[in-house]
């Protein structure tokens, strides 16, 4: 897995909560792909409320519409790898949305062993 420090890649991934692929949360399988790609860090955030390319309003608040909330795939790593990564993604997301953001990445790292000032 790749360590970072300064500039960096974002991908974010806009997928339906309800979104599959082979009967499973697509959001999983593309975590689990970046993982396996040795990608540096992945995260799925589920929204609260959204829409996109339907125009129909999916939110939380309506138990009508909430089982297709909006969630995003937020992976970060340097450009090179990152962009190898996504013709993944050409197999997996049907409807979405992509978008890749220069970014600059601080790690923070605990200390080990360390005792923590009071």
């Amino acid at each position: 897995m790749t360590r970072l420090h300064g500039s960096a890649l974002r991908l974010t991934i806009f997928v339906g909560e309800g979104d599959t692929f082979r009967h499973k949360p697509l959001y999983g399988e593309i975590i689990h792909r970046a993982h396996k790609a040795g990608l540096a860090g992945a995260s799925a955030f589920k929204g609260i409320e959204g829409y996109g390319a339907s125009s129909l309003i999916h939110t939380s608040r309506l138990l009508s519409l909430s089982e297709d909330l909006p969630v995003a795939i937020v992976i970060v790593d340097d450009a090179a790898r990152v962009r190898a990564f996504l013709p993944q993604l050409d197999d997996l997301v049907t409807e979405g949305l992509v978008i890749l953001d220069e970014c600059e990445v601080i790690r923070y790292v605990g200390r080990h062993g360390e005792k923590r000032a009071k």
